[in-house]
């Protein structure tokens, strides 16, 4: 169910700092995500191929650099609303 791989996708720490980080920077490289979380480049990749495979995400490929950008623009609100959340718990 759609509503279930959301939750899941956003429930994890990581993916979500990415969304926060696409939703300032839109059309970002894989490397530069992968350097700002401190995180692996595969990691990074293995992330961002889920959120795109929920359809939050799309890419381009610009010679060997893929960059992604949000499909989904209303996931910021989205965002914006579970911190808000998470800080009153």
């Amino acid at each position: 169910m759609p509503d279930e791989k959301l939750a899941r996708a956003i429930r994890s720490r990581v993916r979500r700092n990415i969304l926060h980080i696409l939703a300032i920077k839109p059309k970002h490289p894989v490397h530069l995500i992968a350097d700002e979380l401190k995180i692996t480049e595969s990691s990074a990749s293995k992330h961002l191929k889920l959120l795109h495979d929920l359809g939050i995400l799309e890419f381009h490929d610009e010679g060997k650099e893929r960059f992604y950008s949000l499909k989904v623009l209303e996931i910021k609100e989205l965002l914006e609303v579970y911190d808000r959340v998470m800080k009153k718990l």
